[in-house]
């Protein structure tokens, strides 16, 4: 499942609890991680694309690494393709 449907599904379930019955007092800091998730992987998708991006107008693994704060190699590691690793 992806993490917008789960993000979806815990808000739906959240929404439903009976405050009266429910072990929390107030959901909000479970939605707030919900939340949360949801924009680390908005990131991860913007950062793979940014990547991908530089990559196709020519800069240098070693580069990426650079402003990624790591090694030619890890940035490599972490976002090529089986085809330009």
């Amino acid at each position: 499942m992806r993490a917008d449907d789960e993000t979806s599904r815990a808000a739906s379930l959240l929404d439903a609890l009976d405050p009266d019955a429910a072990p929390v007092d107030d959901p909000r800091a479970l939605r707030r991680i919900g939340l949360a998730l949801r924009d680390i992987e908005a990131a991860e998708g913007e950062l793979r694309s940014s990547v991908a991006a530089a990559r196709d107008e020519g800069y240098s693994w070693a580069a990426i690494g650079m402003v990624l704060g790591t090694t030619r190699q890890a940035a490599q590691s972490r976002f090529g393709t089986p085809a330009n690793r």
